[in-house]
C-alpha cells in the first residue's frame, strides 16, 4: 500500500454516494478502509448496469476497500465493530442522526475508547436543529437549497418537467467536502494529539458551493430567464428518473416505485399489467403519473403528506429559492449564511461553512483584500527587508494596492466616520 495517506485506517458505514465517495477517495489516497455491510446489503448494489454480478454503479464508489458484513442486531456484533474502531483513526457515516447511537457506536460513545479518532457524519441537514430528523437525498436537498429552482428558472420546462438534472450533486460535493474535513482534521489530530466529531450538511454544502448564492440569497433580479418556477409547480424521483407532480407546495420526493404503492396504499397497483415492470411503467407513464398526481392532491397541508411519505422511507424537498433557504430557521440555526464586514460599516451576506467541527473552532471570516494591499507584510514574513520590498515595487515586481478604503464623501454637518481599518 503506497499513498500520501498511507498508514491511516479508516471503518467506513457508509452507503450509496456520499459517505462511500469520501471513504473512497481516502483509500485512493492510500488510506486502509474496510466497509461495514449489513446483512442487507447496501442498496446501491442493485443498481444497474452490472459487470459479472458487480453493480458498477456500487463498484465506482467502493473500488480498493475491504468489507466485512456485520449484523449489528446480533449480540456480541458490535464489540466486534468496537475492536476494529479502537484501531481506527477515521469513520465514516452518513445514516440518518442518531441511527448508530442505537447501537453505541456514535461518536461520544467511541472516542472515550479512541481519543484519537476522527468521525465524521454526513447527512441532509446536520446532526441538530429543526430539520436533523428529515430523511434526505440529493434531489429533495437540491430542491430545499434553491439548486432546484435555478435549474428550471435557466433551462425551462424542456428541461425540468419531466426528467430533471439526474446527477447526485448534493451527495457528491457532500463526499468531496467531507473529505477536506478529515483531512484538516488529521492536520489537528497531528498538531494537538486529539481527534474531533465533524458534522457535515448536504444543505449547508449546496450553498457553499454555489457560485450565485451571494446574489440568490439577496433575491436580487438579474432579469427575467425562461421557464420561470410556478407557484405549484413540484417533483418526485423514481430511480435514476425523475417525474414532476401538481402539489399545493413545490416539492421534490425521492422514493422507488414499490415505496410509492406502500405510502399510497395501492399495492394492487404492482399487479397492473401496465405497471408490472420498468418497462411498462415507462410505456404506460401518462397514467402513472395522473394516478399518483390525484393521491397526491388529496392532502390538505405538507406536514401530513410528509408523514405519510417518510413512513414509507420516501424522502420529500420543497423547492425553494436560494433567498428562502437562506432565511429559513435551518439556515439560522446551523450558521448557514454569515454577514462579513465590509470595512465600510456594512457587510456581505455570504454562504456560511458546509462543516462543523468538535474541537476546532473556525476563525470568523474576514473582508477580501484589495489587490495587493499585504505585498509588504507577507514579504517581510518571508525576510524581505522594507527597502527590498520598496525596490521590488519600484521595479513592477510588486503592484501597489489601491487606497483600501475608498473615500468616503462627508456633509458638513457631521462628524467623520472612525477609521474603518483600525476601528
Amino acid at each position: 500500500m503506497s499513498g500520501p495517506l498511507q498508514g491511516l485506517k479508516v471503518v467506513d458505514f457508509s452507503r450509496v454516494l456520499a459517505g462511500p465517495l469520501c471513504a473512497r477517495t481516502l483509500a485512493d489516497l492510500g488510506a486502509e478502509v474496510i466497509k461495514i455491510e449489513p446483512p442487507r446489503p447496501d442498496v446501491s448494489r442493485m443498481s444497474w448496469p452490472f459487470v459479472d454480478g458487480m453493480s458498477g454503479y456500487y463498484a465506482q464508489q467502493n473500488v480498493g476497500k475491504r468489507n466485512v458484513s456485520i449484523d449489528l442486531n446480533v449480540q456480541g456484533s458490535v464489540d466486534l465493530v468496537l475492536k476494529m474502531i479502537d484501531q481506527a483513526d477515521i469513520v465514516v457515516e452518513n445514516f440518518r442522526a442518531g441511527t448508530l447511537k442505537f447501537f453505541g457506536l456514535d461518536y461520544e460513545t467511541v472516542a472515550k475508547r479512541n481519543p484519537r479518532l476522527i468521525y465524521v457524519s454526513i447527512s441532509g441537514y446536520g446532526q441538530g436543529g429543526p430539520w436533523s430528523s428529515r430523511m434526505a437525498y440529493a434531489p429533495t436537498v437540491q430542491a430545499e437549497v434553491g439548486f432546484t429552482h435555478n435549474t428550471m428558472r435557466h433551462y425551462g420546462d424542456a428541461l425540468s418537467r419531466q426528467r430533471p438534472d439526474p446527477l447526485s450533486h448534493a451527495d457528491v460535493y457532500a463526499g468531496l467536502q467531507a473529505t477536506i474535513a478529515v483531512l484538516a482534521a488529521v492536520r489537528s489530530r497531528d498538531v494537538t494529539g486529539r481527534g474531533q466529531y465533524i458534522d457535515v450538511a448536504m444543505a449547508a454544502v449546496m450553498l457553499a458551493v454555489n457560485e450565485r448564492a451571494h446574489i440568490d440569497m439577496a433575491g436580487v433580479d438579474l432579469g427575467a430567464e425562461p421557464g420561470i418556477l410556478g407557484a405549484t409547480d413540484g417533483a418526485f424521483f423514481v430511480g435514476p428518473g425523475g417525474e414532476r407532480f401538481l402539489t399545493p407546495q413545490s416539492l421534490v420526493f425521492s422514493g422507488t416505485f414499490p415505496q410509492y404503492l406502500g405510502a399510497m396504499r395501492r399495492i394492487d397497483l404492482a399487479s397492473d399489467p401496465r405497471f408490472a415492470t420498468a418497462e411498462a411503467r415507462a410505456a404506460n407513464y401518462d397514467a402513472l403519473h395522473a394516478i399518483v398526481q390525484a393521491w397526491v392532491l388529496t392532502f390538505r397541508d405538507m406536514a401530513t403528506l410528509d408523514a405519510q411519505l417518510d413512513e414509507a422511507k420516501i424522502a420529500m424537498g420543497q423547492i425553494r429559492t436560494t433567498e428562502e433557504i437562506a432565511n429559513s430557521e435551518w439556515a439560522e440555526y446551523w450558521g448557514a449564511v454569515q454577514d462579513v464586514p465590509d470595512r465600510r460599516g456594512g457587510s456581505y451576506r455570504l454562504h456560511g461553512r458546509p462543516w462543523r467541527f468538535s474541537e476546532d473552532k473556525l476563525p470568523a471570516p474576514t473582508a477580501p483584500s484589495f489587490r495587493g494591499e499585504n505585498n509588504a507584510e507577507v514579504f517581510a514574513a518571508l525576510g524581505m527587508s522594507q527597502e527590498a520590498i520598496k525596490a521590488a515595487a519600484a521595479a513592477g515586481m510588486l503592484v501597489e494596492h489601491e487606497q483600501a478604503i475608498p473615500s468616503v464623501v462627508v456633509p458638513a454637518t457631521t462628524e467623520a466616520p472612525a477609521d474603518p481599518v483600525s476601528a
